[in-house]
């Protein structure tokens, strides 16, 4: 059965412009969908955040984080953002398609990859990180997921969604964000994230193109986080013997334990790669892997622990109230400085004994699957009652019992009003911890709304009652007409009583009123000007800056709204006030033909007028007034006199 049938977005139209056509993926923090810009006419992935995260402004923030970073990486292997937006409870990313697989896909088909074919892969993907790293920006979860590969053979990065700036990422604000199998061990010990965790994912993924398996594995995610911490990557020609010594060194480089001794960024990591591909024969760079590991294994044959979501470790420290009792938290000791390893050897942070002790506990907590790193003392609470209480009002009554909110989700409800709870996770009365986390479902109110009626109503008025109805006020348009109060509601799209899915856009035409026919005021005084079109239901303001023209000075010279343009009442018109006419040269003209004086006296901007006092004259100006040399206010006319025969 095809499951994106049940999919709400499947065969909508988001944001008035993306036909949603199927879909494509779904992850930790949203789902991808097929999709055709109807504007542009052009395929697209669409990735829109899950509703029920978007009440997150953290995560919010990330995903928009991501349209703006990738935006800016002009690169032939990154997979590019047109567009960021949102509609109702969907918060999207419209984004490059690519058809073809991912990289995790062609792992699970084929196994390990012959050497030629992963530094094929390898050296687009460094190249693409390279370009973000020089930007200045870190991508924080590389994976084979996050690496597309076209029917065309192009490689291309994705999901830059955890992406942050270099000089940002000292540390991660309280949790390790990223891939259990592909985290760096500052990452996992100190929350710290710059360029050389990716180039350290970047060789847990080579190593897994060259063997076919991940370098660590274990029961729980808590295994694979120790053994990114205390143990090496191995070098891969353990599991493929044939493997060139270069391509070990090359693993063991990018894997180092130690990032000070890693290279620096992809850009220095996809040198070491060219550097190990020219070093090899053909013959090295074709051999054939040997039957690479089925996809590692729980010991009961269930799937490993560390799966491919991208995971988020709280690390935060506990508020304190008075009365209760918290538990403890581990604290992480600081490092140690590096020891350099001797020449040849894998570099690594020296073992301490404690941190030792203190990590095999973690794994001892994480390991009952509680996701969090602490130890719980066994203090437990009741959920108090949330249903029927606003959203607002419910996390009031956690926080005084002394609980958190993991989560908002939102789901549809026949019977409980929109926008209060319908339910908990822990339910009413079950016991927690009394310190826990208390996921809430608010009621996005019926599946399908009716568009209410807000024609002749005021527009402030009529967008509280489209979101009371479930529905999202849209793009207000103006018209003018005379029987509808200016200001309210003419009409709505989709017409009131049409049955819409919740969270749907309305849009609105607004009245302008009747319309207003602007009259003439140029050459009035400005108290004249200004009192007629007021009287007329006009605003009126006067320009600062005063021009020459041809009216007299302290006259209107010019109108913003020209002569029988229509406005709506309360318009603003703007009067520009003339200086009065300009001062200009007169040319002096005498002796020549009456052509040649009229032209040269119209372009230099007067009118002319010919007097004919004798009825034979011949071509020639006898006279002129105002005469030549002096000056004449512009546009003024000048009189010319033609000599007799």
């Amino acid at each position: 059965m095809d499951t994106t049938l049940q999919d709400p977005l499947v065969g909508q139209l988001l944001d008035g412009r993306y036909r949603v056509d199927a879909r494509i993926a779904v992850g930790g923090m949203a789902t991808v969908y097929r999709a055709v810009d109807t504007r542009l006419d052009r395929v697209l992935a669409l990735k829109v955040m899950h509703p029920d995260l978007a009440t997150d402004a953290s995560f919010v923030e990330r995903f928009i984080r991501e349209a703006k970073s990738v935006a800016r990486l002009a690169h032939p292997n990154v997979v590019g953002v047109f567009d960021q937006g949102a509609e109702g409870a969907y918060v999207y990313l419209a984004m490059e398609y690519v058809e073809g697989c991912t990289l995790r896909d062609v792992l699970r088909e084929r196994g390990a990859l012959q050497p030629r074919a992963a530094l094929d892969i390898l050296e687009p993907v460094l190249a693409a990180l390279g370009a973000a790293h020089r930007a200045g920006f870190v991508h924080r979860d590389m994976k084979p997921e996050n690496v597309l590969i076209g029917d065309d053979g192009r490689v291309k990065v994705a999901d830059f969604g955890l992406v942050r700036a270099v000089g940002s990422v000292t540390n991660t604000s309280g949790t390790v964000l990223g891939t259990v199998s592909y985290l760096a061990p500052e990452q996992i010990e100190y929350g710290t994230a710059d360029t050389r965790a990716d180039v350290y994912a970047c060789g847990v993924v080579l190593y897994e193109m060259l063997t076919g398996s991940k370098p660590h594995a274990g029961d729980t995610p808590a295994q694979v986080l120790f053994q990114h911490l205390s143990a090496d990557i191995p070098a891969p020609s353990a599991l493929f013997p044939a493997l060139a010594v270069e391509l070990d060194e090359l693993v063991a480089s990018a894997t180092a334990r130690n990032p000070e001794v890693r290279p620096y960024d992809a850009v220095a990591l996809l040198a070491q790669a060219r550097e190990a591909r020219s070093a090899l024969s053909a013959e090295q760079l074709d051999a054939v892997p040997p039957q690479a590991r089925t996809e590692d294994r729980a010991p009961d044959g269930s799937a490993p622990a560390d799966d491919d979501r991208t995971d988020v470790i709280p690390r935060a420290l506990p508020r304190e109230e008075p009365g209760i009792h918290h538990t403890a938290r581990l604290a992480m000791p600081r490092p140690e400085p590096a020891v350099a390893a001797p020449t040849g050897s894998r570099t690594a942070w020296p073992p301490r004994r404690g941190v030792l002790a203190l990590l095999i506990a973690v794994v001892a907590v994480l390991g009952i699957g509680t996701g969090v790193w602490y130890i719980n003392s066994g203090q437990f609470t009741r959920v108090p009652a949330l249903i029927g209480k606003s959203e607002k009002e419910a996390r009031q009554t956690l926080d005084k019992a002394g609980l958190d909110v993991k989560a908002v989700r939102h789901d549809f409800s026949e019977t409980v009003a929109r926008g209060t709870v319908i339910r908990s996770d822990p339910g009413t009365n079950e016991r927690i911890r009394g310190n826990g986390s208390v996921t809430i479902t608010v009621s996005r109110g019926p599946k399908i709304v009716k568009v209410p009626d807000v024609v002749g109503k005021p527009l402030a008025k009529a967008e509280r009652e489209l979101r009371r109805a479930g529905l999202a006020p849209g793009v207000v348009t103006r018209e003018f007409d005379e029987s509808v109060a200016q200001g309210s509601v003419i009409s709505t799209d989709p017409a009131a009583d049409s049955s819409r899915s919740p969270d749907t856009a309305v849009s609105l035409v607004v009245s302008k009123g009747a319309p207003i026919d602007v009259p003439d005021v140029t050459g009035e005084s400005v108290e004249d000007a200004t009192a007629g079109l007021e009287e007329a239901g006009l605003k009126v303001k006067v320009a600062e800056e005063r021009i020459h023209s041809a009216e007299e000075a302290g006259a209107v010279a010019r109108q913003s709204a020209a002569e029988g343009t229509q406005l709506a009442r309360g318009d603003t018109i703007t009067l520009t006030v003339s200086k009065g006419p300009r001062m200009v040269e007169v040319p002096d003209v005498v002796g020549d033909t009456v052509d040649e004086a009229t032209a040269e006296l119209e372009t230099a901007g007067f009118e002319v007028k010919v007097e004919k006092n004798f009825p034979f004259l011949g071509d020639k100006v006898e006279s002129q007034s105002p005469e030549g040399g002096g000056q004449a206010p512009e546009g003024s006319t000048i009189t010319i006199k033609l000599k007799g025969l």
